[in-house]
């Protein structure tokens, strides 16, 4: 068993996936990027403070039940995008990755008593051209209010995907390569027969 330093409904199913036993615990963690920091070194320094901080939590309890943490953001011309804020910053980010190449990064850490491992899962995703009125209704439909980068790739917004490059599951938030390549190394088989 591990604990998952999130509350994304998205990564506990991408567990559930691969069956990995988990329990879900907060971990809250100031999310600014610092001066000059490059996206790559923001999701590597999130997922590992998330799993720094869900492990700290746990305190003597922590025992052999290793901590994982994740972030994903959305990257666009060097810059990354985070949640919108509301209506008019979800529709201008939708139009800006409109007929455009994107990437998606999502930085995985475990931590445990062996101490930090990570691992980055680095996508590019194509969208195709969109019309004003089907990004309004896309807005309209609620999905895209706590996503990076203002869309899901699991739901409504897979229509906008005319090309992926990489993991799915990286881009849906839990990268499952990794994931279990981390797991693996601190000695947890995902699929229970080691």
């Amino acid at each position: 068993m591990i604990y998952l330093a999130s509350q994304s409904p998205r990564r506990r199913e991408l567990l559930d996936q691969i069956g990995v036993p988990h329990q879900t615990l907060s971990a809250p963690v100031d999310e600014t990027p610092q001066a000059d920091e490059s996206p790559e070194d923001y999701v590597q320094r999130l997922a590992v403070a998330k799993a720094q901080s869900g492990y700290a939590s746990l305190g003597s309890s922590a025992g052999d039940h290793p901590v994982l943490g994740a972030d994903t953001v959305v990257v666009l011309d060097g810059h990354i995008l985070g949640k919108p804020r509301d209506r008019e910053h979800g529709i201008a980010m939708l139009n800006a990755l409109a007929g455009r190449e994107h990437r998606v990064l999502t930085g995985v850490a475990l931590v445990s008593d062996a101490g930090v491992a990570y691992r980055l899962s680095d996508n590019r995703v194509s969208f195709r051209p969109l019309g004003k009125a089907e990004i309004a209704a896309y807005w309209d439909s609620g999905e895209p209010l706590d996503k990076a980068g203002g869309y899901a790739v699991q739901g409504l917004g897979a229509m906008f995907i005319s090309h992926l490059s990489g993991s799915y599951s990286g881009v849906m938030g839990l990268p499952l390569f990794e994931t279990a390549e981390l797991l693996s190394h601190a000695g947890l088989n995902p699929l229970g027969n080691g």
